[in-house]
C-alpha cells in the first residue's frame, strides 16, 4: 500500500499559505469597503443645513445677492442654505464668526474687502489669509458718492467747493469704519484738499433711509443707491471704478473729474482654515454653476453688479494681494494701528 501523506512541515507550511491566502481574500475585500466607507461619507457632504453669513443689514444689495446666491446654490446642492444676518464693524463679523466655526463646510461667509484692511488698522480675532479658507470670488460692487436733493450742489466739482468754504461741516454716510466706501471717500478727500465728516452706519439700507429722511446730505456707497437716483429721489454726483457705470454712461468717475480714486472690491465666499480640499471644490462648483442661474444673473443685473469668478487657488493669490495692498493704502492714509 502505497503511503500517499506529506511530511508534517509540509503540511504546516501548507496550512500557513492557505491562512496567508485566506487573510490576503478577506484585506483585499475589506480594503474596497473601507475606501467606498470613506467615498459614500464624501459624497454625502453636504448631508445637512448650511448658514451662509451676511455680515450687512437685510434689505440691501449684499443680503439681495447674496440671497440669490443662496437659493440658487441650495438647489444645486440639495440642501437648505440658511442666510444669517450679523450686521457690524465694517461685514467683518462674518470672517470673526469663521474663528469659532468647524471647518466642516457648514459655516460659510461673504468676504468683503474690507477684511484684508481692518487687521492694519485695528486689533482683530481673526488673520484674513491665516484663518479663512477662500472658496471661490463670484461678483464685486459698484461704489457711488450720491447727494440728496437739496443739497446744495449738483456737481463733485460744486461739491468740493462747498466743503472747501464749509471744512467739517458736510456729512456723509458709509457702511462703517475701515470699509471701502470710507476709505475711498478719505483717500478722494486728501487729493481734493477737502474735510467731510463721516458718519459710520451699519448697512446700505441704514443709509438710505438716513439721506431720504434728511439726516445726512451725501452717501458713499454701493449700488443701492442707483434705483433711487434713477427714480429721482437722490442725485448722483459720481462713480469710482476705472471705469463708467453701465447704468449711468453720462456721470465722470472720480479720476474723471480730475482726482485719481478709483475703489473697485470683487467678493466671493470663505469658510474657516483647515476645510477638507475635497469639500472646498464641491462649494466651488456649486457656486461657480450660480453664475449660470438666470435668477441670479437678474439679481446681480438689478444691483449693477458685475460677475467677478475666481475659483479657490486664485481667489487665495488674490487675498495675499490684496492684503498688501491695503495694507499700503492704511499706511499711505496714515490710519494704520498704533504699534
Amino acid at each position: 500500500m502505497t503511503d500517499t501523506s506529506q511530511p508534517k512541515a509540509s503540511l504546516d507550511l501548507t496550512r500557513r499559505q492557505t491562512l496567508q491566502g485566506l487573510a490576503g481574500s478577506l484585506a483585499s475585500f475589506a480594503a474596497p469597503a473601507f475606501v467606498s466607507s470613506a467615498a459614500l461619507a464624501q459624497d454625502k457632504f453636504p448631508n445637512k443645513p448650511i448658514t451662509l453669513i451676511v455680515p450687512w443689514t437685510a434689505g440691501g444689495p449684499s443680503d439681495g445677492v447674496l440671497r440669490a446666491f443662496a437659493e440658487s446654490v441650495s438647489r444645486i446642492l440639495g440642501v437648505s442654505v440658511i442666510c444669517e444676518n450679523k450686521p457690524g464693524a465694517g461685514g467683518a463679523l462674518g470672517a470673526a464668526a469663521m474663528m469659532s466655526a468647524r471647518p466642516d463646510g457648514y459655516t460659510l461667509t461673504q468676504l468683503p474687502l474690507g477684511i484684508y484692511r481692518q487687521p492694519h488698522m485695528q486689533k482683530t480675532s481673526y488673520d484674513p489669509i491665516k484663518d479663512i479658507t477662500h472658496i471661490a470670488c463670484l461678483t464685486g460692487y459698484t461704489f457711488c458718492i450720491a447727494a440728496s436733493l437739496d443739497a446744495p450742489f449738483k456737481t463733485l466739482k460744486e461739491m468740493v467747493a462747498y466743503a472747501k468754504a464749509n471744512p467739517g461741516k458736510l456729512e456723509y454716510g458709509h457702511t462703517g469704519t475701515g470699509t471701502t466706501p470710507h476709505l475711498a471717500i478719505e483717500e478722494f478727500s486728501q487729493k481734493a484738499g477737502i474735510e467731510l465728516n463721516p458718519i459710520a452706519y451699519k448697512g446700505a439700507s441704514e443709509i438710505v433711509q438716513s439721506i431720504l429722511g434728511g439726516h445726512i446730505r451725501m452717501a458713499s456707497s454701493t449700488t443701492e443707491i442707483i434705483p433711487l437716483v434713477k427714480e429721482g429721489r437722490l442725485r448722483l454726483l459720481a462713480t469710482l471704478g476705472s471705469k463708467r457705470t453701465k447704468a449711468f454712461p453720462d456721470i465722470a468717475t472720480v479720476k474723471e473729474n480730475g482726482w485719481d480714486t478709483i475703489s473697485e472690491s470683487p467678493f466671493g465666499i470663505g469658510g474657516p482654515k483647515g476645510m477638507d480640499p475635497a469639500v472646498v471644490r464641491v462649494l466651488n462648483d456649486a457656486f461657480k454653476k450660480t453664475l449660470d442661474d438666470p435668477k441670479v444673473i437678474e439679481t446681480l443685473d438689478k444691483f449693477y453688479q458685475p460677475v467677478i469668478y475666481m475659483n479657490s487657488e486664485d481667489y487665495t493669490k488674490y487675498a495675499m494681494r490684496t492684503f498688501e495692498a491695503e495694507k499700503a493704502t492704511v499706511e499711505r492714509l496714515g490710519l494704520a494701528k498704533k504699534t
